[in-house]
């Protein structure tokens, strides 16, 4: 079961937040994604668990624990879905081209 973990400091490590779920059971990955451009990471992570009742289990005893002194959020992953904008078409200016006031005829 995939597991969504926010609110994450930014000196966590993938090393320390899976020291941090395998009190509760395997853990199968985790990952902490980090801003391209800065390298920075993004103060969130997905940790895998071999069982859906272990997994249950982590989300109940760390979800609002302190670690590093940031309350964490702590559910289940919701599936990612494609819709993500990557400036497809419109560049973000809801498709007009030009930018300012809308002609009015």
């Amino acid at each position: 079961m995939r597991i969504y973990v926010g609110n994450l400091s930014y000196d966590m490590t993938e090393e320390e937040l899976q020291q941090e779920f395998q009190a509760y059971g395997e853990v199968t990955s985790v990952s902490i994604p980090s801003d391209k451009f800065s390298g920075r990471p993004k103060g969130f992570g997905f940790v895998e668990m071999a069982s859906k009742s272990e997994a249950e289990a982590a989300i109940a005893g760390l979800n609002g624990k302190t670690l590093k002194e940031r309350t964490t959020v702590v559910n289940e992953a919701r599936p990612r879905t494609d819709n993500r904008s990557g400036g497809s078409y419109g560049g973000g200016r809801g498709g007009r081209s030009g930018g300012g006031r809308q002609r009015r005829y």
